[in-house]
């Protein structure tokens, strides 16, 4: 019984690593691309697409997508590292 508990723990301790290293590159993602945009600013103003400086798109649609994106990796990755190591959110209520 002891060598499952270890095993259990084991498993559980490689899930939490994994979703702590990929919270912490998501989250550095998230911060360097909302703040390069807004430090960068003033240089993307300088490129027009369809009339409109880069900057313009950025602020309006182009971080949102970025966001999005980073949710929908997120859910995705997760939902990967459930079935690879078995941990379902049952084990999180015990």
């Amino acid at each position: 019984m002891p060598d499952r508990e270890r095993a259990a723990q084991a498993r559980l301790g490689a899930y939490w690593r994994r979703t702590r290293r990929l919270t912490i590159m998501l989250l550095l993602v998230w911060f360097l691309s909302t703040f390069l945009i807004v430090f960068f600013a003033r240089e993307l103003s300088g490129i027009e697409v369809l009339g409109w400086p880069v900057s313009f798109y950025m602020a309006a649609q182009g971080l949102i997508l970025i966001y999005l994106a980073i949710i929908g990796i997120y859910v995705l990755r997760m939902q990967k590292l459930d079935a690879l190591l078995g941990h379902s959110e049952e084990d999180d209520e015990h």
